[in-house]
Order: structure tokens, then sequence, then C-alpha cells
């Protein structure tokens, strides 16, 4: 009798329905062996096109690297994918090891001579090639890739630039590490007496909360921003909410996580690299390829929105000191949220405990996929029958209206152990069809505070935004249409990646959404009257982790003092004291931990894009208008990196951006 042996969850492709992951068969221990299976078989497909005798080709060269490492590519996203959605002490035991196998491959290819002499005859020979527009774009990224990964180094600096580049890898992961171990472990734990003001749904959730980590009949707070930022809002205990706000705004900067010196360790290393590759900072190294091509061009931006975000900050807290002073206090850092809340119900009769009533996870979530039906037609089926990587995780089919399948989206929206802060959405696999279609699946992460058993999970205006911000990426994935799996969906520069999802939160807030789910008219016209209160100090905020963050990788410095250096530039700007940036340095994983190093101004530079193009509905008369949101599917969606983006948004808009529409959508023009 033979035997049949059962299919490998990471290494053979999957059988379940979309080739969707097999989480209910993936065990933690199974992943380095099959990282070692799958790189020393993406090792051997790169020596193939490296020492293929024939002369370079884009079929033989380009093509075939596109092809290369599939295997490895899918594990490497399950992966991802569980670190941080998932993660537990044997997955954070492997981390560091496998991030350093990756980048030792990633290095090694860059700096394969043989390889590299194939791609520059390629790109020299590029405009008699016959390319089409997407080919040469691929040649393009391919050659300036090889070269900013050191492909021009002699023997010496490629030995440098690969150590610098283990040592990163292994300083980002201990960042996230670090985030996440603090986040874990730091808890609030309140009774009964101490929750004046706050909204009947936000103490069961913190009830639920303590009562699975065994504090029942307590109410238990963490450092989830949902959580942090609710506290901060609506609690009368002024001390709770000083607590809060130093654990929140703290948060590794010292004590058992400190991040301080991993932040310096980090800039000096980045500097190095690129002072390696002939740039005169990490910025310039970093935004070679975006759309602002400059960091004078980033920062010019934002200075221009810093002037008017700054005047319009200090008028509002004229007005919460106000406040402040009928109840014989200085405003605080840990006061602004709170007495904001009191003007928006004040004046404008916005009662955030309220909204959060209507504003459910469950409606929400299908408001979000509702928008998607009358802008693009698409269609969103629970499968019940595909496991998640979590009992809160959802799976589901999406296709055309007529039922054509375009791909799977996974949520997992709900806050708990072991799960990275903050929200992202990323990709289990890439569209393409470099040798026949094949179908995205993407998914979404949060981290909104569960409700208990029978309850539903209620969201902030905020929340709700940050729900379609991701389904915006989400869609870009899924409407991806490109032939080569590098170019697809949100695979474009980081300024222009933000553009789809940031142009998405208009949705949420447009009263034809909010009527669709139960939001009473007085409500949806308090939440339009209110939106534009409070934009200076969020504008201020979000700008003041933005310049610190490009001021800090445009500094030349070998040997920075992280602490010192945003201590000279937020003065510099006259960062007011009692706002602090959106994101602390010791925290600040979009930087130390993603991929949004010197980048992060690129939230502002998308949102230019999508005031100006959401700005065109309102020239149309509709938001659902379906001549515009048929051109920003095929224009800006669909193409993904497959043309320079400007050319994307030329295309849908008719002309370059315009950032009019952005300075008087938050109220500044």
């Amino acid at each position: 009798m033979i035997e049949l042996l059962e299919a490998d969850p990471l290494l053979d492709e999957s059988a379940l329905p979309f080739g969707a992951p097999d989480f209910a068969r993936i065990d933690t221990a199974d992943f380095l062996p099959a990282f070692r299976t799958a790189l020393a078989e993406a090792k051997a497909e790169i020596a193939a096109i490296a020492n293929d005798p024939a002369p370079a080709t884009f079929d033989n060269s380009i093509a075939q690297l596109e092809r290369s490492g599939a295997r490895l590519a899918r594990i490497r996203r399950i992966f991802w994918t569980l670190s941080s959605a998932r993660s537990d002490a044997a997955m954070r035991a492997i981390e560091t090891d496998i991030s350093a196998m990756l980048t030792a491959h990633g290095t090694a290819i860059s700096h394969d001579a043989k390889l590299f002499a194939r791609i520059r005859s390629l790109w020299e020979a590029r405009e008699s090639a016959g390319l089409d527009e997407a080919q040469m774009r691929l040649v393009d990224d391919r050659y300036r890739g090889f070269v900013d990964g050191g492909a021009l180094l002699d023997a010496a600096g490629k030995a440098r630039f690969a150590e610098l580049s283990q040592q990163l890898s292994a300083l980002g992961t201990q960042f996230g590490q670090n985030v996440l171990a603090a986040a874990d472990e730091w808890e609030l734990l309140l009774d009964a007496d101490d929750l004046d003001g706050l909204p009947q749904p936000m103490c069961e959730s913190a009830a639920s909360s303590a009562t699975e980590r065994g504090h029942d009949g307590r109410y238990l707070f963490t450092l989830d921003r949902g959580d942090a930022e609710g506290l901060l809002t609506f609690s009368r205990g002024r001390d709770l909410r000083e607590t809060m706000w130093r654990a929140f705004t703290g948060r590794c900067d010292g004590g058992p996580h400190d991040n301080r010196a991993l932040v310096d360790a980090i800039l000096a290393l980045r500097q190095e690299r690129a002072a390696m590759l002939g740039y005169p900072s990490y910025a310039d190294y970093a935004l070679v390829d975006s759309m602002a091509k400059t960091p004078e061009a980033a920062s010019g931006l934002l200075m221009r929105v810093w002037t008017p975000a700054l005047r319009q900050a200090q008028a509002e807290q004229e007005e919460l000191q106000r406040l402040a002073d009928a109840d014989g206090i200085t405003l605080a850092p840990w006061d602004w949220r709170f007495y904001a809340e009191q003007v928006r119900r004040d004046r404008y009769a916005l009662d955030g405990g309220e909204v959060k009533k209507h504003l459910t996870l469950d409606r929400v979530r299908e408001a979000a996929f509702g928008t998607a039906s009358r802008l693009y037609g698409l269609r969103f089926q629970p499968r019940t029958d595909l496991p998640g990587w979590h009992e809160d995780v959802t799976a589901w089919a999406v296709s055309e209206t007529d039922g054509t399948p375009l791909g799977l989206l996974y949520t997992d929206y709900l806050a708990r152990a072991g799960k990275h802060g903050g929200a992202w959405m990323g990709s289990l696999r890439v569209q393409e069809k470099i040798d026949g279609p094949v179908l995205p699946i993407a998914y979404l992460v949060a981290n909104f505070a569960k409700a208990p058993p029978g309850a539903d999970t209620g969201l902030s205006i905020d929340e709700a935004r940050t729900l379609f911000h991701e389904f915006g990426h989400a869609l870009h994935a899924l409407l991806s249409d490109v032939t080569y799996p590098s170019q697809a969906g949100t695979a474009v520069p980081r300024d222009f990646v933000e553009f789809p999802s940031k142009f998405m939160e208009h949705w949420i807030v447009a009263p034809e959404t909010l009527a669709g789910f139960g939001v009473p008219p007085a409500l949806i016209a308090a939440i339009g009257q209110a939106d534009d209160f409070g934009e200076g100090f969020a504008t201020v905020e979000f700008l003041a982790s933005a310049i610190l963050d490009l001021e800090l990788h445009r500094s030349a410095d070998a040997a920075p003092d992280s602490r010192a250096l945003e201590a000279e530039i937020l003065a510099r700007i006259a960062m007011p004291a009692i706002i602090v940036p959106r994101h602390g340095l010791a925290h600040f994983t979009h930087v130390f931990d993603g991929g949004y190093a010197a980048a992060y101004y690129s939230y502002l530079w998308s949102e230019v894009l999508d005031a100006d193009a959401f700005a065109a509905f309102g020239e149309a008369g509709s938001i659902f208008d379906p001549a515009l949101a048929a051109r920003f599917r095929k224009e800006v969606l669909a193409p993904g990196n497959s043309r320079d983006p400007a050319d994307s948004f030329i295309a849908f808009r008719g002309r370059d951006p315009d950032e009019a529409a952005l300075l008087q959508l938050r109220g500044f023009g």
C-alpha cells in the first residue's frame, strides 16, 4: 500500500481555496527548516540566472528574477504576518535569526557580480530593447536596487555593507520587540470609582480585558492607542490621565526596554551605509526613488503646512485654556484631548461616547465594504471554511459584481496580547500574471478594544477612519492589475502608497455613509461640523514626528545623539511645549522597525494627492460618481508601480496635484 505524504503547510502550495495558507497546521517550529529549504532553492535559482551562458535578455534575466524565490516569498509573508499579529516567545526567539538569514540573502543577490553584469548590460541597452513601459520601469528599478544594494562597491566595501545590513536588521528587530514587550507588560487597573466620565462601552471593554487577564471585578487599560486616547479623552480623573499620558508617550525611553541607544546606533549605521553609496545623508538615499525625490522637497511641504497648523494649534490651545481656567488648572499635555472633547460636545453637540454606540465595528466594516461596492462594484463574502491565525480573524472572498473572483481578504481588528500595536495592511500573496493570473491575498490588522461577549465593539471617529484607511491599502492590493509581482499593488514609493488609503478615509465621514448604518441626522451634522476642530493639534503632532524623522536622517553626524538633536530640532520649529510628537523616537516603529525611515512625511505628501483627488468628486457632484470611480480604479489602483506614480495621478486628475485642497480641507486655507 502506498502511503500518501501530507503537503507541507509552509513549503507546498496550499490546497485550500484561493491558495490560502493553512494556518491551522502551521507550527512555529516549522519555520526555520522551511526557511533553510526555501533559501537553498532561491539561491540555486539566482545562480542559474547569473550563470546562464546566453546573452542577457529581459526574459532570461529580469523576468526570471521576478519568478525566483516564490516559495521563499510565501514563507516570509506568512512568518511576518504571524510575528506581528500573533507573536509569542517562540516566535520572538527565532525572529532575529530569520531576519539575519533574509538580510544575508538579499545582500548576496545585490553583490553577485555576474548577476549585476547582466542587469547592468540590460539597463545600458534599455532604450533600444523594445521594452514596454512596465518592463522599462522594472529594468530601471532593478538596476538602481542593485546599485543602492552596494553592487558597485569594491570587495572591502561589500563586506562592510553586508555587515551594516546585518547590524541594522538585528537592531530593528530588537527595537520592535522592545516596543511589544513594553506594551505587553504595562497595565492600568482601575476600580469602579475611577471610571468617572468614561463611556459605558469603554468601561465594558475594560472590564472584559481585566477578566481575560485574571482581574475579575476591575477595569484594565493598556498602551494600545485606542485605550490611551480613550482614557485621555473622557476620564475626569486628571491624575489618571497624567499616568496614562506619561506611560504612553514615554514607552521605551528608559527602563528595562530602553530603545534610545538603539535609535542612535541605527541612525549612525544608516548614515554610514548611505555615505558608502555616495549620498550626502540617509534621507537623500531613501528619497531618491520617491515622488518627492529630495529631502528638500519633502521638507518644503512639511514647513509650508507647519506654519498655518501651528497658528491653528495656538488658537485651539487658547480656547481650551479658557475651559481649564474654569476648573482652576493650567492646561497640560494630558488635558488637551479631555477639554477638546468638551468643546466638541458643547459647541457641536458631538458626544464621543454616543458616536461609539453607533459606529460599531461590524457596521463600520460593512460600510467600508458597501463603499467599495458602490465605487467599484465589489462583493465581499465571508469564508468560514478558511482558517485564520486567530479566532478573531475572518476571511472574505472578494469578487466583481458578476462573481469574477479578485482575491481574498483577512480582517483582524481586535487588540490582544502578543500583537504589535497600531494598524496595518499586508499581503500573503500579491497579484501577478507573468505566467498566468495569480489572485492577491491581503490582510488588515488593527487594535480596537474588544467589547465583552455579546456586546458590540464601538469605534471612535478616528478608529473608524483607521479601518477605512487600512481598507484603502487593501483595495490597492486587491485591484492591482499588473504583469510582474514586484510592481503589484502597494509596491509603490512611500509617498504614493498612502494616497489610496488616505483617499478612502473621506467616505467614513460622508453623510451618505453614516446614514447608511443608522447614525441619526443630528449626530451626522455634529460629526461634520466638529471635524475641523482639533486639526491644528492633530497636524502639529503628526508634522513634529515627520520633521524629526526627516531631519534626523538628513544629519551626517557619525555619532548622533538623538535626544540632543530632537531637542534642537523641536526648538528650531517652535514646537509648543503642550504638544508632543505623535510618535516618540523610542517607540517610533514606523521608522526604526519599519519601512518609513526618512519617509514618515509621506502621509502628508499622499494627503495632498488624496485631497485633490477627492475634490474631483465634489466637482462632479457625487462622492459615488461612477465615471470618476472607474477612472480612479484604472489609473491609480490598477497600475501599481508599473509606471511613474506621478503619471498615474495625472492620468486620473488631468494635471499635477495642487496642495490648496489639503489646506482647505484642514481649515488652513
